[in-house]
């Protein structure tokens, strides 16, 4: 699951809310005109493999990578999958791009906006109902307005952010359900009015469909998805036992500047915000359902109109940035529209992306120091770069206000702590239409492409992707968002 750490996020694009985006059913998204269907350069395709693997020799050179999977998937077909590094250092172990299973954290959501929409199927589940309708304990109103479940699928339910959600051994865990009635987090705004990624309440989608289906919830995932699509080195279960357990990828950290080896973790205290364990074979079989509207073989998971709903906008923090779809990130609208999700623990860094006018989406996970995490980061915006490619936008020399400068606060924290002001980050303007952001020590420049709208500076790289921040919102509450990062916004905070 992503596991926020204001001082590693890298400063990527960002998006902003409108308050009065209209909402799809899943009925309306069935009925929406398709994407015209959008064409890969056959040479882009069979060089695709030497590159990654050119991308992933500089990156386990650079960045720290201990070990990491690869998967891309093309028109009803897994183009490769691949292994890099090792499953465990110590004795040796390389990756088996088949049989290690890495920890894909967040991107694990995914089954559960797919198992909760399935109980919308069935009449069991009404996006628009209040959450305690579902549920057997009380989620508290902001005002008068309650948190609808179609809230949890755009990640907006007013929620402050809330920690402690690892167990530092199999003795601590307990019950998710039980976790879940003792750490109710606090209520800060309206729900539906602004996007903050919530584990919480991704956990709680996965509680509903506990509820309502009567089944527990790793068994559910088990019988309804991962059975059906044939994935069955996947689970949520933790402790992983058997031939997981066995061919499990070690976490690492670095330290004095050698890979030492972390414990299993625990994130079964939030079950279906992100404690699943799986290979990549298994998330190549689960992209290729979501690209076939819902369908593998003779399995079926989803309707298409759910498939087309789940992809489709919802609501945007930023007025010309993307947004959230449902359960999933927009990380592009267009040529080819790209959605997905990534997923962050303290040890594996992962991301799914999917392509569906192109037919065609790749799941990676990285395991390492520190630096993994931008290497996971950099081979996807490589890959994206290599087959739709991108032009800078032309520049702007318009005339307008400065933004307002200083720090900016992430809305994504846990607001019954106190405020670490060295997490926000820091915008200065060190010339006219030039941006420049700091973000944990790493400074990024940004040149204008349009009224408040700035471009992400790349260097020599050709192709982007080329991220984008925003300023907008009111004098009374400036805000600042990246395309990259459309689960979160930035208040700017009073110097």
């Amino acid at each position: 699951m992503t596991k926020y750490n204001p001082k590693t996020l890298a400063a990527g694009v960002l998006i902003l809310i409108a308050p009065t985006a209209a909402i799809a059913s899943p009925a309306a998204a069935q009925t929406a005109p398709a994407a015209a269907p959008v064409a890969i350069s056959p040479a882009s395709l069979s060089t695709l493999p030497a590159f990654i693997d050119g991308v992933m020799a500089e990156q386990i050179a650079t960045r720290e990578v201990a070990g990491a999977v690869v998967t891309v998937v093309y028109k009803g077909k897994v183009l490769f999958t691949r292994g890099y590094g090792y499953a465990n250092i110590e004795k040796r172990i390389p990756v088996d791009p088949q049989r290690t299973l890495f920890r894909p954290g967040s991107v694990s959501k995914l089954f559960t906006w797919v198992a909760l929409m399935q109980q919308v199927e069935q009449g069991k589940v009404d996006l628009d109902a209040d959450v305690n309708t579902y549920l057997d304990y009380k989620i508290p109103t902001f005002g008068s307005a309650p948190i609808r479940v179609r809230d949890l699928l755009q990640h907006t339910p007013g929620m402050s952010d809330i920690g402690g959600i690892t167990a530092e051994n199999e003795s601590k865990l307990v019950p998710y359900r039980d976790w879940m009635k003792a750490h109710i987090p606090a209520r800060v705004w309206a729900p539906g009015s602004e996007i903050s990624y919530s584990n919480y309440g991704a956990a709680l989608a996965g509680y509903i469909v506990e509820r309502v289906s009567g089944e527990p919830y790793p068994d559910y995932v088990e019988k309804h998805i991962f059975r059906p699509l044939g994935m069955m080195t996947t689970t949520f279960r933790e402790p992983l036992t058997g031939a997981m357990r066995d061919h499990m990828a070690t976490g690492y950290v670095v330290k004095d500047g050698r890979f030492s080896a972390t414990p299993f973790e625990y994130y079964s205290l939030v079950m279906p915000a992100g404690s699943a364990s799986a290979t990549a074979p298994d998330m190549a079989r689960f992209m290729l359902a979501l690209l076939n509207k819902g369908q593998l073989g003779t399995a079926r998971i989803l309707t298409p109109a759910s498939v087309a709903f789940l992809e489709s906008n919802s609501i945007a923090n930023a007025p010309h940035l993307a947004g959230m779809a449902h359960g999933f990130m927009v990380h592009r609208e267009a040529g080819p529209r790209v959605v997905g999700h990534g997923g962050n623990t303290m040890d594996f860094h992962s991301n799914l992306s999917i392509a569906p006018a192109a037919d065609f989406g790749f799941f990676m996970s990285f395991t390492g120091g520190t630096g993994s995490y931008l290497g996971r980061t950099e081979l996807s915006d490589a890959i994206m770069g290599k087959l739709f490619p991108q032009k800078p936008a032309p520049r702007w020399t318009g005339t307008e206000p400065s933004p307002p400068l200083g720090a900016y606060r992430s809305n994504r924290r846990d607001y019954a702590t106190p405020v670490e002001p060295e997490g926000d980050i820091k915008v200065s303007m060190p010339s006219a239409h030039i941006v420049l952001v700091e973000n944990g020590g790493r400074k990024t420049s940004w040149e204008q492409v349009g009224p408040n709208l700035y471009e992400l500076v790349t260097g020599a790289r050709d192709g982007g992707p080329y991220d984008r921040l925003e300023f907008y919102g009111t004098p009374q509450d400036p805000r600042l968002s990246f395309a990259a990062q459309p689960h979160v916004t930035y208040h700017f905070v009073k110097p």
